[in-house]
């Protein structure tokens, strides 16, 4: 079982443009496409579409739409009632797969909230081999929750604590390896799936001092592999990071290796990253090595960059035998 937490879930339309957007003028839609959205939910809805048991636990009232979607969806889900509705996000995708996204900050969750909605999590995690921390943080909640919430995981369980994958960005995803505003740090994840973008706040915030830019990370995964590595020696047990097209970088206490996938047509890129944790989270589930579980998270990511919106692969649509994979030094 995999549990994933979505402190920020949403409702995730994704419009597709027959021509490049231009501002300030009036452009017909070819195609509109609705899910149930948010970094978690994406990957519980990857998990589902593969056979795997998941939960999603976020906030949300009975009627929203987004629990309605995952209704449909057929994704399990645990609730925390909330009378505010929740988000709606808006994605522009372009014939060329150049995406454009409008987030809203989502409501506001209250002191006592966040206390139930990781009660809530506590709770469904029990006896669960992962549990999945993801997405942005709505307003009121500090920018240490997930590191808060990770430390309640593993102090609460115990002996018996799933795994933690952390996926988020800014301040929540530097506090997973800094600690939480108490100075615990107890909270580290076993994984993290950064971006290069991220990757690149994550090395400075682990010491690194020759940090270098998104792109230069993209282009090099040698210079990602030894970013990767910092963050890894900070405590962390695994990072898996994502350079777009270029394929992606893994590194554990054990090695480092760069995946790849032939290049196929990008409709959008929406939920990608998710799509990839999701593939990596599916290999290690059963049984896979680190090379496994890379593997298929660039195999899962490509195929859902070939998916029109949101829509998330099923691993029979993966391609995890073309990617190629080559070791690479740490330092």
């Amino acid at each position: 079982m995999i549990v994933t937490l979505t402190a920020n879930p949403s409702l995730d339309r994704t419009v597709e443009l027959p021509a490049p957007l231009a501002r300030g003028e009036v452009q017909r839609a070819v195609a509109v496409h609705q899910h149930s959205g948010g970094k978690g939910v994406n990957v519980s809805r990857a998990l589902v579409a593969s056979g795997l048991d998941t939960v999603a636990v976020l906030p949300g009232g009975e009627s929203d739409p987004v629990l309605a979607g995952l209704l449909d969806d057929g994704v399990p889900y645990a609730a925390l009632p909330i009378s505010a509705p929740l988000r709606s996000n808006v994605t522009l995708t372009e014939p060329d797969g150049v995406t454009t996204k409008i987030n809203e900050p989502g409501p506001e969750l209250s002191p006592d909230e966040q206390e139930a909605l990781i009660g809530l999590l506590l709770d469904r995690s029990r006896g669960a081999s992962w549990v999945v921390l993801a997405g942005s943080l709505p307003p009121g909640v500090p920018a240490d929750f997930y590191a808060t919430v990770a430390r309640r995981i593993r102090s609460t369980h115990d002996g018996d604590a799933p795994l933690i994958a952390i996926d988020s960005s800014g301040a929540p995803l530097v506090a997973a390896i800094s600690g939480d505003s108490l100075g615990n740090v107890g909270g580290k994840p076993d994984l993290l799936k950064p971006n290069a973008e991220e990757l690149a706040e994550l090395a400075a915030a682990a010491g690194l001092t020759d940090v270098h830019t998104a792109d230069e990370l993209e282009a090099d995964p040698g210079l990602a592999a030894r970013a990767a590595a910092a963050v890894v020696g900070s405590g962390v047990g695994a990072v898996l990071a994502t350079l777009g097209s270029k394929g992606a970088v893994l590194v554990t206490a054990d090695g480092a290796w760069f995946a790849t996938h032939p290049p196929i047509q990008a409709v959008s890129t929406v939920g990608a990253g998710d799509s990839s944790l999701a593939g990596y989270l599916l290999a290690a589930t059963n049984g896979g090595t680190s090379q496994d579980c890379l593997r298929q998270a660039v195999a899962h990511g490509a195929a859902a960059a070939s998916l029109p919106g949101s829509t998330v692969p099923a691993v029979h649509q993966t391609t995890p035998d073309a990617v190629t994979i080559t070791a690479l030094q740490k330092d």
